[in-house]
């Protein structure tokens, strides 16, 4: 089974036996939350969905985008299959969230605190192949909201 893989300057921290996970975060400017989902199809990720509130500050969301009136967009991100899915960590926002299955935990829970610009890179991998994270251990506190969509 393939899963994904969570890594910090080519060093794998853990994988997950996923095929959906997202990835949510505040934008730093405009403090708009933003959602996407991907799959896992192979040994590349696929991105499925997006979801915002709004657009503006490098935030433009495509034409063919869907007003929902619960107050959000929906739209299919028009992205190749993806070998790594890389996310910059930064001090200017709150930082990522990743949810998969139910549960969602902040990039600092899964991997600790980082560097101003430390890159987290995602990508599929066999599962059970390096070191995994237990799911218990990752199950999120009873009042802990999950976002996934």
């Amino acid at each position: 089974m393939r899963g994904l893989c969570m890594g910090l300057a080519t060093l794998i921290q853990f994988s997950l036996p996923v095929n959906h996970f997202t990835i949510s975060w505040m934008h730093s400017v405009e403090k708009i939350p933003w959602q996407e989902t991907y799959s896992i199809q192979g040994d590349r990720i696929i991105a499925e969905s997006a979801r915002i509130e709004g657009a503006g500050a490098g935030m433009d969301f495509p034409d063919d985008a869907v007003w929902h009136k619960e107050g959000y967009w929906t739209y299919h991100p028009h992205l190749p299959p993806l070998k790594k899915l890389r996310l910059t960590r930064s001090h200017f926002t709150m930082g990522y969230n990743l949810c998969w299955d139910g549960h969602c935990k902040t990039f600092t829970e899964l991997l600790g605190p980082a560097p101003d610009g430390t890159v987290v890179e995602l990508f599929a991998c066999p599962t059970g192949t390096f070191k995994t994270a237990a799911p218990a251990s990752l199950k999120p506190p009873a009042s802990q909201a999950c976002t996934e969509k």
